[in-house]
């Protein structure tokens, strides 16, 4: 997966921090549905993810009201709920203002 390809700030960053349950159990499906759909969202820029025991996956978005918006989508409400019921142990939600960037490509 490359390093998504955000717009000059500002924009908002989601953190999502997730311990995963034992077992599969549709998760990879699910998350890949997710992403086809965030795709879709307005104010959607883009997402980077890993997993290695913490899973961590950061999407990008041009405000406060596309990241809500994306919130109370049906279909990623459907997904919270399986998660908390199937797919994670414990996570976290970190939604944060990002105001500078930079970095380099080779």
């Amino acid at each position: 997966m490359p390093i998504a390809q955000t717009p000059p700030p500002p924009y908002y960053a989601v953190i999502f921090t997730s311990l995963r349950t034992e077992g599969e159990n549709g998760y990879a499906a699910m998350s890949n549905r997710m992403v086809e759909l965030a795709t879709q969202q307005p104010g959607y820029l883009g997402y980077e993810s890993a997993r290695e025991g913490v899973g961590i996956t950061v999407s990008y978005w041009e405000s406060l009201e596309a990241i809500r918006d994306w919130k109370a989508q049906t279909e990623h409400l459907f997904a919270q709920q399986a998660g908390r019921d199937r797919w994670y142990s414990a996570y976290k939600v970190r939604i944060c203002l990002v105001d500078r960037d930079y970095g380099f490509e080779v």
